[in-house]
């Protein structure tokens, strides 16, 4: 990385996610936090922008530029997206932080390839890393959260990420039992969009149906909530009849409604877990403290 001169080296942790790319500086914290996408020009692949300014521009482009999302289900989609994304962002970091051919933590999926290990190595070095370290999701939320995952007991965490969920029973700095499937937040929104393009026959797109997700805040039934609840939200679409736009007004009980499949999926793969950990646990298991992580999809959800 030419840019990367008269700097002094570091460490640098990165959290690559199908939704959103962190790094964290040692001694700084989350110095970077912006959506996993980019905006490229179709026919030279120039970079038009990145990370929120990219994000702003999804359904308002001309066919010239393409705005994508290099990873899919936590892994490298495209290659060269991602690796223009990604030295985007270190580019950012260097320039306030000052950070020369890094040694670099890479979070993945639980159960990822080899291929796909390979692929995450091969992307760091080629942004500048002077070395690639992998660590797991699970095990990168758990010391995140500051569980003691070094003592003997158990501890459990679910991570739900936009294109991967993982649960995962972890003891003595390992994964004793781990559960992942490729559904995450990401399914969240389809599943709002495809109810919506049913229920009400319009076509909304992915940032409002997100808008919605985080409006709604639980997908459980709150005390002083009666009937469908208010109008949490107004939505504007496409009629699917005549091609007009039209605006609805949605329920948070209809949108709980929207959600109950990939819940009820969240909620299967933590019970498949915890039914593989070993039979002497279940005492141990129940009488830890169990942290449920999710990593936030807004900066004001970090403060709670």
């Amino acid at each position: 990385m030419t840019s990367l001169s008269h700097v002094g080296s570091s460490d640098l942790a990165v959290d690559l996610g199908t939704t959103n790319t962190r790094v964290y500086v040692p001694g700084v914290g989350v110095a970077l936090d912006e959506p996993s996408v980019i905006a490229m020009d179709v026919r030279d692949k120039a970079v038009l922008a990145v990370g929120r300014a990219a994000k702003v521009m999804i359904g308002r482009v001309p066919q010239s530029v393409h705005v994508i999302s290099p990873l899919r289900r936590g892994v490298i989609a495209e290659v060269n997206a991602t690796r223009e994304m990604l030295r985007h962002f270190l580019r950012t970091v260097v320039g306030r932080w000052h950070v020369l051919q890094p040694r670099m933590a890479v979070v993945v999926p639980h159960g990822t390839t080899q291929v796909e290990k390979r692929a995450v190595e091969e992307l760091g070095r080629s942004v500048g890393a002077r070395k690639v370290y992998l660590i797991e999701e699970p095990i990168a939320a758990a010391l995140g959260a500051g569980l003691p995952v070094a003592a003997p007991g158990a501890h459990t965490v679910v991570n739900i990420g936009g294109g991967t969920t993982e649960v995962a029973v972890m003891s003595l700095s390992g994964i004793v039992g781990c559960e992942s499937m490729r559904i995450g937040g990401d399914d969240l929104d389809e599943a709002i969009i495809q109810h919506i393009r049913k229920g009400h026959s319009l076509l909304i797109g992915t940032r409002q149906a997100e808008e919605l997700k985080l409006a709604m805040g639980s997908t459980l039934l709150l005390g002083g909530e009666v009937g469908d609840g208010p109008f949490i939200h107004e939505v504007k679409g496409r009629n699917l009849l005549n091609g007009l736009p039209r605006s609805i007004g949605v329920s948070v009980h209809e949108l709980r409604e929207a959600l109950h499949e990939p819940m009820t999926a969240f909620l299967d793969a933590v019970r498949a877990c915890l039914e593989r950990t070993p039979p002497e646990w279940p005492d141990g298991r129940w009488r830890t403290p169990r942290f449920f992580a999710r990593w936030p999809s807004r900066p004001e959800d970090e403060q709670k």
